[in-house]
């Protein structure tokens, strides 16, 4: 994520001043106390371990994963393909160059999946900036898509799915045309493509049990324990978010909270800084799922955000929720 202040700040200006009419932030109930997310059903199947192997891979045996220096975006890259095709995807490298170096996103898809239905967009980015090992930005992220990913290969949803790892998410690439989002949807409207929404996941490792927040919100009623995760969209996207939300909240032990704002987040730009941003801007619902970022996460961007700071069994909660969330794309809308 190239920015911290996304999910907070937005809240603070929507909820303090007079923007509240143009925004909605709804909750579901949280205990004050921060939950142990190490529930029975979230480790059934080695989910947790799973998840674990693949940020000690990313962050620790990988490392930092810049376009700048060194070769662990190219590692990367190697990795995530390869978890994808042993889980039985196909996937397509969409390559391009930037600064003479050869970069490309992942777009992977599930064995049997339809051709000519819209797709629901899964991603995540797999580079970081210099100087971090990157495990919850963005290794937490790229865990829960490959094990979303494979376990959708063994129990397929009704929903049509597609997986794509997005390069050069991070600075100095960020927001130009080189952001690999970017490449991918104007890539897409170019051929004419259609996608059915995107779900964008940025940092969604990390639990606290004190969640920090702009002063204005410490009397707005949100929850003291940073156990829960948040679901960021455009007004254009609150259809597709009700219905995750819906899904995501059939699963008790993961909180949830959202956030829905006008004028493609431009209000509240902070809003836009991970890869929805450009399917906001060619007007294809997308959601943002995040843990918050920096106002929980105090190792963003830095040395020690490593992969023994996460919280694992909360991600595998995730996993279970997104599934939750993919069941209620397959039905009719409501």
């Amino acid at each position: 994520m190239n920015t911290p202040k996304a999910f907070i700040i937005g809240a603070t200006i929507v909820l303090g001043v007079s923007c509240w009419p143009t925004a909605g932030w709804t909750q579901t109930a949280i205990s004050g106390e921060a939950r142990n997310m190490s529930s029975n059903a979230a480790a059934t199947g080695g989910l947790i371990e799973a998840l674990a192997g693949h940020v000690h891979e990313l962050s620790a045996k990988i490392g930092e994963r810049s376009v700048l220096r060194g070769d662990g975006l190219d590692r990367a890259k190697a990795y995530v393909r390869g978890a994808f095709e042993a889980a039985g995807l196909t996937v397509t490298e969409q390559a391009y160059e930037y600064d003479g170096r050869r970069v490309a996103n992942l777009i992977a898809d599930p064995p049997g999946a339809a051709t000519d239905a819209a797709p629901y967009i899964i991603g995540a980015h797999y580079d970081t900036v210099i100087g971090t090992p990157g495990a919850d930005d963005n290794a937490s992220s790229v865990a829960v898509m490959l094990e979303l990913a494979r376990r959708t290969t063994a129990k397929p949803p009704g929903a049509p799915l597609r997986f794509v790892a997005f390069t050069l998410e991070e600075p100095p690439t960020h927001a130009t045309r080189h952001q690999g989002s970017r490449v991918f949807v104007k890539r897409l409207t170019e051929a004419g493509g259609r996608v059915a929404g995107a779900i964008i996941l940025e940092m969604v490792g990390l639990t606290t049990p004190k969640q920090h927040y702009p002063l204005f919100l410490q009397w707005a009623g949100y929850p003291d324990a940073g156990n829960f995760i948040g679901v960021v969209g455009n007004r254009a996207s609150k259809p597709l978010g009700e219905r995750v939300l819906r899904g995501m909240r059939k699963n008790p032990a993961l909180p949830v909270v959202s956030l829905f704002i006008w004028l493609n987040g431009w209000i509240l730009a902070d809003t836009r800084l991970s890869d929805h941003a450009p399917f906001w801007d060619k007007g294809f619902p997308a959601l943002m799922i995040t843990d918050t970022a920096y106002f929980r996460n105090h190792n963003y961007h830095g040395p020690n955000d490593t992969a023994d700071t996460l919280d694992y069994a909360f991600m595998a909660e995730l996993v279970r929720s997104l599934e939750h969330a993919f069941d209620a794309l397959a039905l009719p809308a409501k």
